[in-house]
């Protein structure tokens, strides 16, 4: 097995419990690492014989653009379309977060992360 990860993807979104912050917006980045054997991808050189991280990415940044009030809920939504898409991958972890949160101190980010496996 091998892993293939796209990190510190940055996104400028309308995510957040509050309605304001489905109004206003904020910064956003996501690491997403996907678990896959890529042997043969390895062995011959084919892009069809791995997962294509531009369109793993693609795949982020339209879950993105969907807004949601918890960050839970996106990440569980970036991790099942991208085991529904590639059934290559045997599991993924996403982490979503939040750029200095409306927190009313100071915070760099708040971050969630979701491990998912096509097993469990």
């Amino acid at each position: 097995m091998g892993k293939i990860s796209l990190q510190g993807l940055e996104f400028f979104a309308y995510h957040g419990f509050h309605d304001e912050e489905q109004k206003i917006g904020n910064r956003y980045e996501v690491d997403i690492t996907v678990e896959t054997n890529f042997d043969q991808a390895a062995e011959d050189d084919l892009l069809e014989h791995t997962v294509d991280y531009g369109q793993l990415y693609y795949l982020v940044q339209e879950e993105m653009q969907k807004t949601t009030r918890l960050l839970e809920r996106l990440t569980a939504r970036i991790a099942e379309r991208t085991l529904q898409k590639w059934t290559v991958i045997n599991s993924v972890e996403v982490s979503v977060s939040k750029l200095n949160p409306p927190l009313g101190g100071l915070c760099k980010k708040a971050k969630v992360t979701l491990q998912k496996s096509r097993n469990a």
